[in-house]
């Protein structure tokens, strides 16, 4: 079965890596940042989370895809504190249930100091 490949956004400087994969009728997306369309990080944990649900949102739109078809999400986050936010966030932007499966975790570090998330997620694209 053939992978096709989904690069990073033109001109965007991203690590090497596919922004997401698709095999099948999965589509695998990259871990997510909160960048904006100029490229910039918020300082906000709320403007942060905002970008990530429209850079993924971007991902499926390109992939034919849509929320409703996202199976699992796995969400870091740097600050234990942002949990209860990400929750009411989560849902607004997820919602409403049946929300797909979801891992969250409270890391160390991302690899930009001033990330605070970051959602990587896995959708069936099976029409």
């Amino acid at each position: 079965m053939p992978i096709q490949h989904f690069p990073p956004p033109p001109g965007v400087k991203a690590p090497p890596l596919s922004f997401a994969t698709r095999t099948g009728d999965l589509l695998f997306i990259s871990g997510i940042p909160g960048f904006d369309d100029n490229r910039s990080l918020p300082d906000g944990f709320e403007a942060q989370f905002a970008n990530v649900v429209t850079n993924i949102r971007r991902v499926l739109d390109e992939a034919g895809g849509s929320f409703r078809d996202l199976v699992k999400l796995n969400v870091l986050l740097t600050r234990a504190s942002d949990v209860a936010t990400m929750n009411v966030l989560y849902a607004s932007a997820f919602g409403p249930a049946p929300y797909p499966a979801r891992t969250t975790c409270v890391v160390q570090a991302l690899p930009d100091p001033k990330m605070l998330i970051e959602i990587e997620a896995v959708a069936s694209l099976a029409k």
